[in-house]
């Protein structure tokens, strides 16, 4: 077996802070994968693939599902960085 030393403040406040900048990095990716459907959505309508009503609520999902990984990534990364801090 290996010793391994527990972890410092500082070093839980760095892991806290890594925890953060990749939370924030997989929201803008969410982001950025809602903004690519929705202008396929958009492009679909204009080439009258999908009517406007579908293009609505296509829209809407799209959201409500962004909202709902959003929701779950900041609830995973509340409890780790519990996990983190407690000593």
């Amino acid at each position: 077996k290996v010793p391994v030393p527990s972890l410092t403040e500082e070093r839980r406040k760095d892991l806290v802070k890594q925890l953060s900048t990749l939370t924030e990095k997989y929201r803008v990716s969410m982001r950025n994968f809602r903004r690519d459907a929705l202008a396929e959505i958009k492009q679909a309508q204009k080439d009258k693939d999908i009517t406007e009503d579908d293009e609505k609520k296509f829209s809407e999902k799209v959201q409500k599902e962004l909202n709902d990984f959003i929701k779950k990534l900041e609830d995973f990364a509340k409890a780790k960085e519990s996990d983190i801090l407690e000593i």
